[in-house]
């Protein structure tokens, strides 16, 4: 098969023609929590987004007891993969859209945005 490169974690910032800008930071091999900060333009933390939050904490033992050999990593997903499977499948009956879910078209157009960035990437990190 084709070559690819496989990032478990990075850290990147992009800024705009109008000087806006947005930095991500991911460590997908990190563990099962993860969490997004929101800073202003002088780099002070204003908002911060914790998954698990504590609801989805209670929420998660007990899917820990009930499936003890599961990947943890489903646990923390299992909201967002019941929604997912729910709204496909009423597409699939109904044919309507599946709101918020992404469509092939999409995830083509998001690769390809990680096919421009991969070089770039690997330029800066050699």
């Amino acid at each position: 098969g084709k070559d690819f490169t496989d990032f478990d974690r990075i850290k990147f910032t992009i800024k705009t023609k109008t000087g806006k800008e947005v930095s991500v930071a991911a460590d997908r091999c990190g563990g099962t929590d993860s969490y997004a900060t929101v800073t202003d333009a002088e780099g002070e933390e204003v908002f911060r987004y914790y998954m698990p939050d504590e609801e989805d904490k209670v929420l998660v033992k007990a899917l820990e007891e009930k499936y003890p050999t599961a990947m943890p990593y489903f646990f923390t997903q299992d909201p967002d993969y019941v929604t997912v499977k729910e709204r496909v499948s009423k597409h699939t009956v109904t044919g309507d859209e599946a709101e918020g879910v992404a469509t092939i078209a999409i995830a083509v157009e998001t690769l390809r945005v990680a096919e421009y960035l991969t070089p770039t990437l690997m330029e800066q990190l050699a």
